[in-house]
C-alpha cells in the first residue's frame, strides 16, 4: 500500500502537488480506515495542502469524481476494488482519478506501474493520525495539512437535483400502484439511496434492500448481475441462479407481491442493474433507451444530446438510435476514461458499457443511481398521460423501443478465474483466426459468413492516442457479432468475457428468449474458441 501510494505521488508534478486538494474515499471494504489512516500520513509528507474525505471514509465513486470537478480539487485517489468481494482475504484497490474527475490516463497509470517496479522508498509521517475523526463531518489539521470531513450524500444530492426534475420524480413515487427497490447489495450505495430516494424523494424505507455497508458487502459478491444479486432477482419474480460460492436465502421473497421497478448497485455504486416485472433490461437497452428519451424526459438533456457512446463489447442497440436522431455514436475500449476524452471535448453526452456501466457527462465516472433516476424519469414521463391512468411498465418501455429501433439479442458468458496460461491459449487461437481471414476467402462457421474480422484498436479522435490489444471481433455478413475480451478487474487468474450479439429487426421476431434467439451463435463462439478444450469448463461462471 504504502509503495503503491508513493508511486501515485511521485508519478504527479510535484510543482503542481505541492499545495493541492486531494479528495480520499473508498466504498467501506476491509482495509478501508487503515488506507485512509496511511495516506494521511503519506499526503501530508507530500506536500499535499488539503485533503476532502467522506463521513466513515466512505464516497461512491460517481460521488469522488463530482466533489473533485465541483470542489476543483487536484484529483482524487478512491479505494475501491469495484464490484470484486471484499474481506480480510478478499480484493482491494486504489484508483486515482484526475482533476477532470475521470480515471487516470494511460500514459499516467502506465508510469506509475513503472515507479512500482524501482521504487526505493517511501515517505511517511511517524505520527499516526486519529482517524475517528472521519466520523464526524468538521474541519481538523494534521501538521500542515487540513484535512475536510464532508457529508458526500448531500454532496451528490445536490448534483442530482441539478440533473432531475425531483419534484416530479416525487409526485411519481406518490403513485398507489407504483413500487420500486434498490439493492444496495452491502456497499457504499446505501447511504446515497437513503439520502435521495427516501429522504428526498419521499420513498417507503423498505424500497431498500441490503443498504448497511459492510466492509465484507454482507459476505456476497457486490456485482449487480443476475447471478450475484439473487435477492433482487428473487424480488423481482425472476428465475433465481445463484453463484454456488456465495449462495443467499431467497425463500422469504417467494409469496411477497412483485414490485414495478428494481435495480442494484455494486460495492462502489458505479454499476447498475434495472429490471421491472419478472424482467430483466439488459445494459445495452438501458443505455440506448435512456438515449432514446434523454431529451424529453431528463431536464438536463433539454437542449439535445451532443453524441453518445458505447464500449466495443456492447451491443449497437445505442448506433440505432443515435442513427435516427442524427447524432454521433462513437465505439471506444472498455474503460470509462476513453468516455472522458470525448466529455472534455464536448462531444459527448451519454455513454454506457455492456457491463453495467452508464453515465452522462455530468461527472466522468460511471454512475449507478444516476441511471435508476433517469429510468425513474423515463417511467414518470411516459406515465403522464398513459391512457386511463394504468401504468406503462419497464417491459412495455422496452418493447416499444424495440418496435422502433429493432432488437439486439445479446448475451455475455464470463469464464472466470481462468488459470493464465490457458486463457492466453484460449486468445491466440482466436487471433489465429482473424490472421486466417485476412489471407483467404471470408471464414464460414455453420450459417454465420464472417464478413470482418480483427483485434481491435481504437484510435482516439481527441489526443490522438492509439490504444491495441483492446478484444478480438468476429462481425458477421448479417450484423451479428462475437467478441472477446480478457477482463482485468480480477485478482485471481484471468476472466475471459465472451460477447454474443444478433439482430433482429423491428419487422422480425421480437419475442424470442434470448438464449434461444442466440443459440447458434453461441454454439459458433465456443468451439471457434475452442473453449471447453483449452480451458477444461464445461459452462461460463456466469450468464448475463
Amino acid at each position: 500500500m504504502e509503495n503503491f501510494v508513493q508511486c501515485i505521488f511521485d508519478s504527479l508534478p510535484q510543482n503542481e502537488l505541492n499545495g493541492a486538494t486531494l479528495v480520499v474515499s473508498g466504498d467501506g471494504r476491509y482495509h478501508n480506515r487503515e488506507a485512509i489512516s496511511l495516506i494521511i500520513r503519506m499526503a501530508v509528507c507530500a506536500g499535499v495542502a488539503k485533503l476532502l474525505i467522506g463521513v466513515n471514509g466512505l464516497m461512491s465513486t460517481p460521488c469522488v469524481s463530482g466533489v473533485i470537478r465541483g470542489k476543483r480539487a487536484y484529483g482524487g485517489i478512491i479505494l475501491t476494488a469495484s464490484h470484486n468481494p471484499g474481506g480480510p482475504n478478499e480484493d482491494f484497490g486504489i484508483k486515482y482519478n484526475c482533476s477532470n474527475g475521470g480515471p487516470a490516463p494511460e500514459s499516467l497509470t502506465n508510469d506509475i506501474y513503472q515507479r512500482t517496479t524501482r521504487i526505493a522508498f517511501y515517505k511517511i509521517a511517524a505520527i499516526v493520525p486519529d482517524i475517528s475523526m472521519i466520523d464526524k463531518i468538521g474541519s481538523y489539521t494534521f501538521g500542515k495539512m487540513k484535512i475536510e470531513v464532508i457529508d458526500a450524500t448531500v454532496e451528490y444530492l445536490d448534483l442530482m437535483k441539478s440533473i432531475f426534475d425531483f419534484p416530479a420524480l416525487k409526485k411519481f413515487l406518490q403513485r398507489k400502484d407504483f413500487k420500486f427497490i434498490y439493492d444496495a447489495m452491502h456497499g457504499v450505495a446505501g447511504p446515497f439511496a437513503q439520502k435521495v430516494f427516501v429522504d428526498e424523494l419521499g420513498a417507503p424505507e423498505d424500497s431498500l434492500m441490503n443498504s448497511q455497508p459492510k466492509n465484507d458487502f454482507g459476505g456476497g459478491h457486490p456485482d449487480p448481475n443476475l447471478t450475484y444479486a439473487p435477492e433482487l432477482v428473487a424480488r423481482m419474480g425472476l428465475p433465481v441462479v445463484q453463484d454456488p460460492n456465495h449462495s443467499i436465502d431467497t425463500s422469504k421473497f417467494v409469496n411477497l407481491p412483485v414490485p414495478d421497478f428494481g435495480a442494484a448497485a455494486d460495492g462502489d455504486a458505479d454499476r447498475n442493474m434495472i429490471l421491472g416485472k419478472a424482467f430483466f433490461v439488459t445494459p445495452s437497452d438501458s443505455v440506448a433507451i435512456i438515449a432514446a428519451y434523454a431529451k424529453q424526459a431528463i431536464p438536463y438533456f433539454k437542449n439535445g444530446v451532443k453524441g453518445v457512446a458505447r464500449s466495443m463489447p456492447t451491443s449497437a442497440a445505442l448506433d440505432r438510435v443515435a442513427n435516427k436522431q442524427g447524432i454521433n455514436c462513437y465505439e471506444v475500449p472498455t474503460g470509462w476514461k476513453f468516455f472522458g476524452n470525448l466529455m472534455d471535448a464536448n462531444q459527448l453526452s451519454i455513454c454506457g458499457e455492456e457491463s453495467f456501466g452508464t453515465g452522462s457527462d455530468h461527472i466522468r465516472e460511471k454512475d449507478g443511481m444516476w441511471a435508476v433516476l433517469a429510468w425513474l424519469s423515463i417511467l414518470e414521463f411516459v406515465n403522464r398521460d398513459a391512457p386511463g391512468g394504468h401504468l406503462v411498465s419497464v417491459k412495455q418501455i422496452v418493447e416499444k423501443h424495440w418496435k422502433m429501433y429493432g432488437r439486439n439479442y445479446y448475451s455475455r458468458y464470463d469464464y472466470e478465474h481462468v488459470e493464465t496460461p490457458k486463457a492466453d491459449a484460449v486468445m491466440k487461437t482466436l487471433i489465429d483466426l482473424t490472421n486466417e481471414h485476412k489471407k483467404v476467402a471470408p471464414l464460414k462457421f455453420d450459417n454465420f459468413t464472417v464478413a470482418h474480422a480483427d483485434e481491435f484498436t481504437y484510435n482516439d479522435p481527441v489526443d490522438k492516442s492509439i490504444s491495441a490489444h483492446q478484444g478480438i471481433r468476429f462481425i458477421f455478413t448479417d450484423g451479428s457479432r462475437i467478441v472477446y475480451r480478457l477482463s482485468g478487474t480480477g485478482s485471481v487468474g484471468a476472466t475471459i468475457r465472451v460477447y454474443i450479439e444478433q439482430y433482429v429487426p423491428e419487422s422480425g421476431n421480437l419475442s424470442q428468449e434470448t438464449a434461444e434467439a442466440l443459440n447458434p451463435l453461441i454454439k459458433v463462439a465456443l468451439e471457434i474458441s475452442k473453449m471447453k478444450e483449452l480451458t477444461g469448463r464445461n459452462k461460463p461462471t456466469v450468464i448475463t
